[in-house]
């Protein structure tokens, strides 16, 4: 498993910084669709498990925590629960650092929860906005010896699950201790689908820990109980970033982060019907919600394509030509007029994009519907900025005599080298 790439989760995106190439003008993001759980909501699902979690209480008001605090005791946790990863680089509006703090009395809770309920927050992992913080987690604060940051995933090159464990150091951040446990001090243990947490496997990771008898037993439970979430759920990362080792000796998960493929909705209905779509991107939910798959990029080119290949093909010709796209949108085979309208009024509500480029290769789709399809909503709509639309493929020639004879002012194209240059042209300031 290549553990030199750094990986971080935002709301319903598992990002991987790959390596810088030589003519890339950013390090790319690879992104991988998916479901993130909120802190507590995962260590719901640990505790109905019974993998060992802290008391906690769920609050969306300052008066709720003073009081969770009350219940649980002097000294709590307070987590922001926000999608953005881990919550440590949060900044808020009034300044307040970090989204993990924590208190000893209750007016201190009542303090901090004010500055951090329905409060703006940014992060380095969150995209393009702002999150508004409306729950925050409390929960008791254990004394512990030590902590461990382990990871159940999927060594995607030995097609096998893996864990990965390391040590956490008390001082460091979380996203710190994941990047740091990705490139040094941290140790991988591989197994199989069919057999599952082995005795070998328990043995060899509490030797990697330096546990006792007893603990070992311990530490078996948890991780045959954190796999069999991870089977029964279709989880591509289960991630305790603290993993804790009491003053009793045995083990509690402090903080947890459970993904889940998109592909699993339709198996794990209860699991997705957690989903928290105020944390994501709301045009990327408004596109999901017609049919489209729309993400946002860093540039100012707008794009519509049908295919996700086609689309990753039109992100590298804007590229080669010294653009850079601003979306990646995959209209599928859609081609009715409804569809372009939505298209078109997602990409123009972005006020970064500049041009818009429409690249569509008909095959069972005809070209020349989907010619009508982009004249009709073009007719209905405003177009703030120029469109190049590129067709090729069935009925090509006549989609783009009717584009052409249309006078709707786009600038039509058959070359696809040559509609990505136009689109980068007519971005230009």
């Amino acid at each position: 498993m290549n553990l030199g790439q750094a990986t971080m989760i935002r709301a319903g995106v598992v990002l991987t910084r790959l390596p810088k190439t030589r003519n890339s003008r950013s390090s790319p993001m690879k992104q991988l669709r998916c479901l993130t759980l909120h802190g507590y909501q995962t260590q719901d699902i640990l505790r109905a498990h019974e993998i060992p979690v802290p008391r906690g209480i769920l609050v969306r008001t300052p008066l709720e925590a003073q009081n969770a605090v009350k219940t649980l005791g002097k000294s709590c946790i307070f987590r922001a629960q926000v999608l953005c990863g881990h919550p440590d680089k949060l900044l808020f509006e009034d300044g307040l650092r970090g989204g993990v703090h924590a208190v000893e009395n209750p007016e201190q809770g009542l303090a901090l929860a004010t500055r951090m309920l329905k409060r703006q927050a940014v992060s380095d992992t969150i995209r393009y906005r702002s999150l508004t913080v409306s729950q925050v987690l409390v929960s008791e604060s254990l004394v512990h010896q030590e902590q461990w940051h382990l990871a159940m995933t999927i060594d995607r090159e030995n097609y096998c699950p893996v864990v990965i464990i390391s040590k956490r150091n008390d001082n460091s951040s979380q996203d710190e201790t994941v990047l740091r446990d990705l490139r040094e001090g941290s140790s991988s243990f591989t197994f199989g689908f069919s057999e599952g947490i082995t005795e070998d496997l328990i043995l060899r990771i509490s030797k990697f820990l330096g546990v006792g008898s007893t603990e070992e037993t311990h530490i078996g439970d948890i991780l045959t109980n954190l796999y069999k979430i991870f089977r029964e759920k279709d989880v591509t990362l289960l991630e305790i970033s603290s993993l804790a080792r009491l003053n009793t000796g045995l083990f509690t998960c402090l903080d947890a982060t459970l993904v889940v493929d998109d592909d699993a909705a339709k198996r794990q209905p209860d699991i997705f019907g957690l989903r928290d779509t105020t944390q994501e991107v709301h045009d990327e939910v408004r596109a999901e919600q017609h049919g489209l798959v729309y993400i946002k990029m860093e540039g100012n080119i707008g794009n519509i394509v049908n295919g996700a290949g086609l689309a990753m093909a039109t992100n590298d010709a804007i590229g080669l030509h010294g653009g850079a796209s601003a979306n990646f949108l995959d209209a599928g085979g859609q081609a009715t007029k409804e569809t372009m309208i939505q298209a078109l009024g997602i990409v123009m509500g972005d006020k970064r994009v500049k041009a818009i480029l429409i690249n569509i290769y008909g095959g069972i789709t005809r070209c020349d519907m989907i010619a009508e399809s982009i004249i009709g909503a073009a007719q209905e709509m405003t177009l703030a900025v120029p469109l190049v639309v590129r067709l090729q493929g069935t009925n090509s020639t006549e989609g783009l005599k009717l584009l052409a004879d249309a006078r709707l002012g786009l600038h039509v194209e058959s070359d696809f080298g040559r509609a990505a240059q136009r689109a980068v042209e007519l971005a230009q300031p």
